[in-house]
């Protein structure tokens, strides 16, 4: 999941709907949802990969350049009929304005391409943590747990 923040000054307000005119100043990129969990893993010193799914778009690039750049390692599938998850938020006076989320749900991607990456994962990792934030990505959890479980690996669950 990528957070895009795009900060500006307001002034006015439109005269096609009542609504502010943001006039965009800086735009900022984060990693988000699990992507985020990986980056506090990785500041603390350990190793940290992140396993899910993407698009095919730029936004699967900037989240895969940000995770190297994090020392996060990225190994992330892309979907070809999905967009990356982002999440834009417009702020204007240090207050958020509007969110406008990017997705589709992944519940209809097999489960077999999060197993697979979850079972190649395991030899290296001392934990897994499973974190989605409900988009549909841990439909087969319980089977990672068991693997995590059947390599000696704890695992932490970050709804």
């Amino acid at each position: 999941m990528l957070d895009r923040y795009w900060h500006g000054g307001t002034s006015r307000i439109s005269p096609e709907a009542p609504v502010p005119v943001v006039h965009i100043r800086d735009i900022e990129e984060r990693l988000g949802g699990a992507g985020n969990v990986a980056l506090n893993i990785a500041s603390l010193g350990s190793y940290a990969a992140v396993i899910g799914l993407v698009g095919c778009d730029d936004n699967a690039k900037i989240l895969a350049l940000q995770l190297a750049q994090a020392g996060v390692e990225s190994l992330l599938e892309p979907q070809a009929n999905y967009p990356t998850i982002t999440k834009l938020r417009v702020i204007s006076r240090q207050q958020q304005l509007i969110r406008l989320d990017f997705e589709e749900g992944f519940e209809a991607v097999p489960t077999d391409i999060i197993t697979r990456r979850t079972e190649e994962a395991l030899a290296h990792v001392d934990v897994i943590v499973l974190s989605d934030y409900g988009k549909g990505v841990l439909k087969n959890a319980r089977q990672l747990i068991d693997l995590a479980k059947a390599a000696g690996k704890p695992v932490l669950v970050d709804p």
